[in-house]
């Protein structure tokens, strides 16, 4: 099995998650000879603003007011976990990695430094209405009403522009799947359109 090299998009509520964890099971069954180094940076970033220096502390008060992060700090975060885990001899997940269209632009010197040939983009494509729906049916206590109209206009704001940076460049093979159906088939499409 060839090296892969698959960055997901989602909005909020889409299922990406899952599909995600469907996904990394595939692999672990298709190819037992390479590990699959994974990123999710949420979990990193909310274990980097529980520490106790400046830096954290500054950045958790803007986590506390539901603020955007500085672009550098998430960049950070990814660039240092490529540089102490990355081999050379893995699949390569990420989920959640890159939200904004600078960070898009590091992200792909990144790869192309890594000479990870001809990475896949899954944008899990779902409208709004049908993840405010999903949301509100999850009950989570940050998932209110005001709380997931942020999430998603967030993404439509800021994540959109990166999507379609990956979207527009030759380089990557860009993969738009239909998220609104059930879980099976969103993950039956996935393993398709990567030809799994």
């Amino acid at each position: 099995m060839q090296l892969r090299t698959i960055i997901f998009y989602g909005r909020s509520g889409s299922g990406k998650t899952t599909q995600l964890d469907l996904l990394r099971d595939l692999f672990a069954q298709k190819d037992q000879e390479r590990s699959l180094f994974y990123i999710q940076t949420g979990n990193e970033f909310r274990t980097f603003v529980e520490e106790d220096s400046y830096t954290s502390t500054l950045a958790r008060e803007i986590m506390e007011t539901g603020g955007l992060q500085p672009e550098f700090l998430p960049i950070w975060i990814w660039t240092g976990l490529l540089i102490k885990n990355m081999t050379g001899n893995e699949h390569f997940f990420c989920d959640g990695l890159v939200r904004r269209y600078a960070e898009a632009l590091v992200f792909d010197g990144a790869l192309q430094f890594y000479k990870r040939e001809r990475p896949d983009v899954v944008h899990i494509n779902v409208s709004q209405e049908w993840a405010t729906d999903r949301l509100s049916e999850r009950g989570r206590h940050d998932d209110t009403a005001a709380g997931i109209s942020k999430r998603l206009d967030w993404f439509d704001t800021e994540t959109k522009p990166a999507i379609e940076y990956f979207r527009s460049h030759a380089y990557y093979n860009f993969i738009d799947i239909n998220g609104e159906q059930s879980i099976e088939n969103v993950a039956k499409d996935i393993a398709t359109a990567l030809k799994l």
